[in-house]
C-alpha cells in the first residue's frame, strides 16, 4: 500500500513578467535638462543614441558649454575647424531657450575664428542669452574685437570676456538687465567703459582685471555689492555705490603726485573717501599696494563713521611704511564687530629701511585710552621678524579681549629667536592661542 503525500499547503509560486520602467525617461523636461546640464555637451549629445526617447532631449539644453572638456580637441587646425562645425550643430538643432553660452580655453591662432564667434552672437542674441562666457586665449596677443550687436543685446543678466576689445558706439545706453560683469584682459576706453558702468542699473557684481585704457576706475552703480579689481591704476573712486558687501582691491596703483603726497587738499584723505558712506561692507581685501593710496593725506585716528557691518579684513601692509601702518590702525579701531583678520608683509625694495629716528611711535599708541579690538582669529604671513612687525603682533594682542587664535607663518630663514619674543607677548586675552606656523617653501 502506498505511502500518501501530504497536501502542501503553502501558496504556489507564480512567475510574472515584470517590465522594466525607464524612470529617467518619464521625468519632467526641465528636470532632465538639469541632469544633462551636469555632463559635459560631447556626452550629453551622445544621449541620443539611447532610443528614440533620447534623441532631442539635448536639444532643449538651456547651458551650452564649449570647452575643453566639454569637446577635447588636438591643437590642430584641422581639429580646430571642426569645433567650429560641432558649435554650429549644436545651435541650428537647440530648440528652447538658451539661458548660458560658454566658450572657454581654446587657443585662437587663426582670425578666422572671430568671425565664427561673430555669427554664434549674433545667433544667440535672437534667442535671448542670459549668460555669456567668452574666454579666449590668443597666443598671438590678438583680442576678439566684440561685435557692436552684443551691446544691444538687452537680455544679458551675466557677461564674462577674456582677451577681448570693447568698443561700443556713442548711443550705448548699457546693458539695462546685467547683474553680474567679469573683464579681464580686455581694452576699452575709458570714457566708454564709465559710461557703461553707468548704463546697467541692476548690477550687483563686477570685477575687473587688467584692463587696458583705464587709468582711472570711475564706478557709478547704485545696486553693486560685490566689486574685485587687479592690475594698475592711478586711482579709484565709488559714486553712490552704498551697497556694496564685498570688495577686493589688488592694485598695483601709479600713484599721481595728486594722490600720493602727505595731505590732500589739506585736510582730506584717500582713506575717509574710499570709507564714506559705506555701512553694507562686510567683508574688505586691500592687497598689493592699495593701503600706500589709502594711506595719502591726514589719516585720523578712528573714522568718522565706524565700519559696523565689517567681519573679515584682509590687509597686505608694507611694515617700513609708517603711514601704512597707521591706516591699518585706523581700520582696526573703526571695525566694531571685526571677527576674523588677515594679515600679510609686503616688502618694496624700494622702500628706504627703517631707521631707529623714523620706528613707529608706539609708546604714544599704547599709552592712550585704546578701542578694544573684537577681532577672534588672527593670520599673519610672511614677516621677517622686524621690530614694526612685532609690535604689531604685540599691539593685537595687547587690545584684542576675545581673540581665541593667532597664526605666525614666517618667510624662510626667519631668525630662529622670533619665537621666544612671540611667546612672551601679554595677551589680554586668556584664551588666546598663538601659533607658529612655517610655510612650505
Amino acid at each position: 500500500m502506498g505511502r500518501k503525500h501530504k497536501k502542501s499547503t503553502r501558496p504556489r509560486q507564480t512567475v510574472i513578467d515584470t517590465v522594466v520602467t525607464d524612470r529617467i525617461s518619464c521625468l519632467p523636461g526641465h528636470v532632465i535638462d538639469q541632469i544633462l546640464s551636469y555632463l559635459p555637451i560631447r556626452e550629453a549629445v551622445r544621449t541620443s543614441v539611447l532610443s528614440k526617447i533620447w534623441k532631442n532631449k539635448w536639444y532643449t539644453l538651456p547651458n551650452l558649454v564649449f570647452d575643453k572638456q566639454g569637446v577635447a580637441l588636438e591643437g590642430s587646425l584641422v581639429n580646430k575647424s571642426k569645433l567650429v562645425r560641432i558649435v554650429d550643430h549644436v545651435l541650428l538643432l537647440h530648440s528652447g531657450p538658451i539661458n548660458m553660452f560658454k566658450f572657454s580655453q581654446y587657443d585662437i591662432i587663426d582670425e578666422f575664428f572671430f568671425t565664427d564667434i561673430d555669427r554664434w552672437i549674433l545667433h544667440l542674441i535672437g534667442r535671448c542669452v542670459k549668460e555669456l562666457v567668452l574666454e579666449i586665449i590668443d597666443q598671438e596677443e590678438e583680442y576678439y574685437k566684440i561685435p557692436w550687436c552684443l551691446f544691444s543685446c538687452q537680455s544679458l543678466h551675466h557677461l564674462k570676456l577674456q582677451c577681448c576689445w570693447l568698443n561700443p558706439l556713442g548711443v550705448f545706453e548699457g546693458f539695462r538687465n546685467l547683474k553680474s560683469l567679469d573683464l579681464s584682459f580686455v581694452t576699452m576706453a575709458q570714457d566708454a567703459f564709465e559710461n557703461m558702468i553707468s548704463g546697467c542699473p541692476l548690477l550687483e557684481k563686477l570685477k575687473l582685471a587688467e584692463v587696458d585704457g583705464l587709468t582711472q576706475i570711475n564706478i557709478h552703480a547704485l545696486n553693486l555689492k560685490i566689486f574685485e579689481v587687479f592690475g594698475e591704476f592711478e586711482g579709484i573712486n565709488f559714486d553712490n555705490t552704498f551697497q556694496l558687501v564685498t570688495v577686493i582691491m589688488n592694485l598695483r596703483l601709479n600713484l599721481s603726485p595728486e594722490n600720493n603726497q602727505s595731505t590732500l587738499h589739506g585736510r582730506s584723505s584717500n582713506l575717509l573717501d574710499f570709507f564714506n558712506r559705506r555701512p553694507h561692507l562686510q567683508s574688505l581685501v586691500i592687497g598689493s599696494c592699495f593701503l600706500k593710496y589709502l594711506a595719502a593725506g591726514l589719516l585720523p585716528r578712528k573714522l568718522p563713521t565706524p565700519c559696523i557691518g565689517l567681519t573679515y579684513l584682509s590687509l597686505s601692509i608694507n611694515f617700513d611704511d609708517l603711514k601704512e601702518i597707521s591706516a591699518a590702525l585706523c581700520l582696526l579701531k573703526s571695525s566694531p564687530n571685526l571677527k576674523k583678520l588677515e594679515i600679510s608683509a609686503r616688502i618694496e625694495h624700494h622702500t628706504v629701511p627703517l631707521t631707529p629716528v623714523s620706528v613707529y611711535d608706539w609708546d604714544d599708541t599704547f599709552s592712550k585710552p585704546a578701542t578694544p579690538i573684537p577681532v577672534r582669529h588672527v593670520t599673519i604671513h610672511r614677516i621677517s621678524g622686524f621690530q614694526p612687525e612685532l609690535d604689531f603682533i604685540r599691539f593685537l594682542l595687547l587690545y584684542s579681549l576675545v581673540l581665541e587664535k593667532l597664526i605666525v607663518k614666517p618667510i624662510v630663514n626667519v631668525r630662529p629667536e622670533l619665537v621666544p619674543e612671540l611667546i612672551r607677548f601679554k595677551r589680554a586675552s586668556g584664551d588666546a592661542e598663538v601659533i607658529y606656523q612655517v610655510e612650505d617653501s
